[in-house]
């Protein structure tokens, strides 16, 4: 089981990531287009990255997106398929 503060860590790069990529998760939720299972899967699979620390650099240096990085656990995930 993952510790609260790597489940925290881990949502806030997803978010940061979806934001990056032009989505808004909690709409996308409200909307009915992504459910909060999805978002759980999503946030696990970050959580099983190696180094994190590359994906906040990646961030940091990208604050707008088409695409997740290649070294994304969640490359050609859920957040690329949310209209």
């Amino acid at each position: 089981m993952q510790s609260t503060s790597t489940l925290k860590r881990h949502a806030q790069l997803v978010d940061r990531m979806a934001n990056s990529l032009g989505v808004d998760l909690e709409q996308k939720i409200m909307e009915g287009q992504m459910t909060f299972d999805t978002l759980g899967d999503v946030v696990l699979a970050c959580t099983g990255c190696v180094n994190p620390e590359t994906c906040e650099k990646w961030l940091q240096q990208n604050k707008t997106a088409t695409a997740t990085p290649d070294f994304c656990r969640n490359t050609d995930g859920h957040l690329e398929k949310l209209p």
